[in-house]
């Protein structure tokens, strides 16, 4: 058996896991960061990375107790190097150079999107995969559609533009007034809504396989906010006063269930679509976002090909993701150096992924 500790600490999450033969989790302990970002209605990097440095130590000690071993027994520590935030992806890799050094043992630099396509393989019981596959992850940092057609092999076929769809979930969500984060808060007050209360706008089809959706949020705003006076305007832009204030007859429920059905339409639309066009076996859906099950269910029924996702509990950042790229990874014979650095912004090709 190969065991592979995997860490995750590119944005909020300071994660760790243990992963045996890429497949089966021996341990999964995250500390989340979700109440100390919630009065800044989003992640503040300086916090985050402090927390990392306050969490870590005690987060990798547990996800090896969790699993009964000691470093000892580890066959490689798989970190994340990228993308994400500068300052905490530095606490992620430099306590990982440290714990290689100090156990000998191999270190891998895994990217951050990489780990979520590999949350798949630890779905229970595992179905073996037919390649080519269509992935979509799609995150509050990331929206990206590869083919993948083998183990490190990423073909690009699209990204966002402006805006991730989990980022417009927050800044929609924020202008409702609804708590951090706002994905699963407008998931929730999108159930006690009308989905064709408001005609909010798709993408078009002939942008090919990029989204955007900066289009769609300002479409939100005009909708659910008062118009600024001249004196209110010249305000905001001496930002003494940067908030909208919201109509008094909408209905919140009522934007928040147009306002998804709008991004998942957009979201299913495009994967179908990219999926026919390169004669993709099997769609895999992954990040953050396809926890949503209203996303789950359109693409489902929009597409006849087997449609994949992670367990809920790993659709968010986590080690264990991390661990289970990190084992195909140390598989494949490649290593990294302990002066590796970390990648800030980082693609997903076969270029990044071949590289020593």
């Amino acid at each position: 058996m190969t065991y592979i500790l995997g860490i995750e600490t590119s944005c909020d999450e300071t994660a760790a896991a243990v992963v045996i033969d890429g497949k089966l989790m021996a341990s999964n302990v995250i500390a989340t960061q979700i109440d100390l970002h919630a009065k800044y209605g989003g992640v503040f990097p300086e916090v985050a990375s402090r927390a990392h440095v306050e969490a870590i130590g005690a987060v990798v000690d547990q996800a090896l107790a969790d699993a009964g071993i000691t470093i000892d027994q580890l066959d490689a520590i798989a970190v994340t190097r990228g993308p994400g935030l500068v300052g905490s992806l530095l606490v992620g890799i430099n306590f990982a150079k440290g714990l290689a050094l100090a156990a000998r043992k191999p270190l891998l630099g895994l990217n951050h999107l990489e780990g979520h396509v590999y949350s798949l393989w630890l779905t229970q019981p595992f179905r073996e995969v037919v390649f080519p596959v269509l992935v979509l992850i799609v995150s509050g940092g990331h929206t990206e559609l590869l083919l993948m057609h083998g183990h490190g092999q990423y073909e690009r076929l699209g990204g966002t533009t402006d805006d991730a769809a989990g980022e417009a979930f927050d800044k929609v969500g924020r202008l409702l007034s609804l708590p951090f984060p706002g994905g699963p808060n407008i998931e929730r007050s999108a159930q006690n809504g009308n989905p064709k209360a408001y005609a909010f706008p798709r993408a078009r089809r002939d942008s090919g396989f990029d989204f955007s959706f900066s289009g769609l949020k300002t479409a939100v705003m005009r909708e659910v906010t008062v118009p600024a006076s001249a004196e209110a305007r010249a305000s905001r832009k001496r930002g003494a006063d940067k908030t909208p204030v919201l109509r008094s007859d909408i209905s919140i429920n009522d934007v928040a269930a147009s306002f998804q059905e709008a991004v998942v339409d957009i979201l299913v639309d495009k994967t179908a679509r990219a999926a026919k066009a390169h004669d993709a076996k099997e769609v895999f859906i992954a990040g953050g976002v396809s926890a949503n099950q209203r996303l789950r269910a359109q693409m489902r029924k929009e597409t006849d090909l087997p449609v994949r996702y992670p367990p809920l509990n790993l659709c968010t950042d986590n080690g264990a993701m991390i661990a289970a790229a990190g084992y195909f990874r140390y598989l494949s014979g490649l290593r990294d150096d302990l002066d590796m650095d970390v990648q800030p912004m980082w693609a997903l090709t076969n270029e990044t992924y071949n590289r020593k």
